[in-house]
C-alpha cells in the first residue's frame, strides 16, 4: 500500500500529511510533484491543504491545470481513491469531481480553530471505521470553506447519501453558530458519487495525535488504510 501527497508551490499541509502516514501510520508515502507526470503507483492521492499558487483568481482555481492534475482525473475516473483537504477540497471542485464550489467565510475571516464535526455517512472508504452520528474534533485553517451549490444539486448529493461530514456542535447538534463557516447544508466533507473521492475543509493529519488536541482524524487515515489492506 502507498499513498501520494502532490505538493504544489504554496502547499503548506503537504509535510504535514506526509509525517503522519508515514511516521503515525508506517505507510509507504511518496511526494507527488505537481508538474510531473507520474503518480508512481500508488494507492492513494491526497491533496494536502494550503494556499497552491497563492489562491490567486480563486482558490484551487490554477492548481487544477498543473500537469499531474490529468493523471489525478483520470486515476480517480477509474476508481482510485483521492483526498483533498481543505485546499485540496477546494481543487476537486475546480476539477470538476466534485460538485458545488467555495465561497469566502460567511463572516469574510480566516478560520484557525478546532471544530466539531457529525458523522453522516460511515459507509463510505474514509469513514467505515467510524458510527454514524460519531462526532469527531478536527481543526480547520481556511478563508474559503463556505460550501455553496444549487438548490437542486443539494438535493441531488442529498438523495445520494453524498454529504460524510456536517459541522455541529460537540453534542451532535446542527446550529448557525456550528456552521462556522455558513456552508450549505452544514457540509464539512463531501464525497462523490461514485464513492472514490472525498473532500473535507478539516484537517484530519493535524488531529493524528494526542499532543496535537485530538486524535479524531486518525479515523479517516484508518479508514483508508483498512479499505486498502
Amino acid at each position: 500500500m502507498k499513498f501520494g501527497v502532490v505538493v504544489f508551490p504554496g502547499s503548506n499541509c503537504d509535510y504535514d500529511t506526509y509525517y503522519a502516514l508515514k511516521n503515525i501510520f508506517k505507510q509507504k508515502t511518496a511526494f507527488l510533484w505537481h508538474k510531473e507526470h507520474d503518480l508512481k503507483n500508488v494507492d492513494c492521492v491526497i491533496l494536502p491543504g494550503g494556499f497552491s499558487y497563492g489562491d490567486y483568481l480563486r482558490s484551487g482555481s490554477i492548481a487544477a491545470f498543473s500537469p499531474l492534475m490529468q493523471e489525478v482525473k483520470e486515476f480517480a475516473l477509474c476508481g482510485g481513491l483521492v483526498l483533498g483537504i481543505c485546499n485540496g477540497f477546494q481543487i476537486l471542485l475546480e476539477l470538476g469531481l466534485l460538485p458545488g464550489a467555495m465561497l469566502r467565510n460567511e463572516k469574510l475571516k480566516f478560520l484557525c480553530q478546532f471544530v466539531h464535526i457529525r458523522v453522516e455517512n460511515n459507509k463510505t472508504p474514509f469513514s467505515h471505521q467510524s458510527k454514524k452520528g460519531q462526532i469527531l474534533k478536527i481543526p480547520i485553517a481556511h478563508f474559503d470553506g463556505n460550501y455553496f451549490a444549487s438548490p437542486e444539486t443539494i438535493l441531488e448529493i442529498k438523495k445520494n447519501s453524498q454529504i460524510v461530514f456536517r459541522y455541529s456542535d460537540a453534542k451532535g447538534q446542527l446550529n448557525e453558530e456550528a456552521n462556522v463557516n455558513g456552508s450549505a447544508e452544514s457540509i464539512a466533507g463531501l464525497i462523490n458519487k461514485a464513492g472514490n473521492v472525498l473532500g473535507m475543509m478539516p484537517h484530519p493529519e493535524r488531529a493524528s495525535e494526542v499532543l496535537l488536541g485530538s486524535e479524531d482524524g486518525r479515523i479517516i487515515f484508518e479508514s483508508i488504510i483498512a479499505k486498502l489492506s
